[in-house]
């Protein structure tokens, strides 16, 4: 880093009085299904928790790609939100040629409703075999792009240390990238217990006493709340985590038994699941006290037949907290595409 570039890092970017415009005035915000149900804000905390697989990256994915959308472009209703998105990678599996074709699909499929007419004439004059070929726009597809940071952390103090990183030269990263938002709207972690048993471990190694304290679990979780909290006062965001469950309490997962389970606590039972979530909770209390939204996915035992007569499988989504009664029943199709099927109530 230059002379010049250090000088306008260490440059103030903005007044109090800015600041606390921008983090005063962000409004509520709903994403696509299945995380519908709720309205989210700055400020709060979001765990989706599920066995693996549950489509809990591919739920990450979607909502990332609604927020790094515009509202609008030449015209065309993309109903994004037109914000920055931090993507923590901890459990180091992220693709990104799958954000990458889940985005053009969705370019694709908002420009083909906003010119219907001239897409139908269009894709009749393309061989099936090249309808992948159709142009997308490619300005557009950049600019989404530009908005998405991917960061991949190895350990709980690689962790740490990203987000002090992250605390003082967010900002100055911002003014360096065009045409990426003025702000940051989402911070995705995937997945927040990746590190658990590596941080375990290394405590119960830990001989001396000091060096017990620094290396604990409990230590290390506690450290990056507090910075993930420091983050927050500073960048209007929400944070979305997902996490795997290690113990998984016996939950009916037919659609039948499931409803009459949910009816059956929620009249019958009044201490069931707000009390007793339906897995073993293994985070410590640091976090569990961070978290303000919870939601819970496994896999359902009914199938869903595609129009090609495959069978994919379906997955049922809970809000443990808020507590909702209803359960949205979803898939994921060959391109990766989650979809919304029905309302369990």
């Amino acid at each position: 880093m230059g002379e010049h570039e250090a000088r306008g890092w260490i440059r103030s970017d903005e007044t109090a009085k800015q600041m606390l415009s921008r983090v005063l005035g962000d409004r509520a915000f709903l994403l696509l299904p299945p995380l519908h149900r709720v309205p989210l804000r700055a400020g709060n905390v979001v765990e989706i928790t599920g066995s693996s697989p549950t489509a809990k990256t591919q739920i990450l994915i979607q909502a990332a790609i609604t927020c790094i959308l515009p509202k609008t472009w030449n015209g065309v209703h993309y109903g994004g939100l037109e914000k920055l998105v931090l993507f923590l990678d901890l459990d180091c599996r992220f693709d990104v040629l799958r954000l990458s074709d889940m985005l053009k699909n969705r370019l694709l499929e908002a420009y083909r409703i906003g010119n219907g007419a001239w897409w139908q004439l269009e894709e009749s004059n393309v061989k099936t075999q090249d309808k992948s070929k159709i142009v997308y726009d490619e300005e557009l597809y950049v600019s989404c792009m530009k908005r998405f940071l991917y960061l991949r952390c190895y350990d709980s103090l690689e962790l740490l240390s990203t987000l002090k990183v992250l605390f003082y030269t967010l900002h100055y990263r911002i003014r360096l990238q065009e045409a990426c938002g003025s702000q940051v709207g989402v911070l995705m972690i995937d997945s927040i217990g990746a590190f658990h048993w590596t941080d375990r471990l290394s405590s119960s190694l830990a001989l001396d006493k000091n060096n017990r304290k620094s290396l604990s679990l409990t230590n290390v979780v506690e450290t990056i709340v507090q910075e993930m909290k420091k983050l927050m006062q500073v960048h209007s965001l929400v944070v979305i985590a997902t996490k795997a469950t290690i113990y998984e309490e016996k939950y009916p997962t037919n659609e039948n038994n499931r409803n009459i389970s949910s009816h059956s606590d929620l009249f019958g039972n009044p201490s069931s699941k707000a009390q007793q979530p339906p897995f073993r909770e293994f985070m410590p209390s640091s976090w569990q006290a961070f978290v303000t939204h919870k939601i819970f996915i496994r896999k359902s035992d009914d199938h869903h037949k595609s129009l090609g007569q495959q069978n994919l499988s379906a997955y049922l989504l809970e809000w443990l907290q808020p507590q909702l009664s209803s359960i949205d029943r979803f898939i994921v199709d060959d391109v990766s595409k989650l979809s919304h099927l029905q309302v369990l109530l």
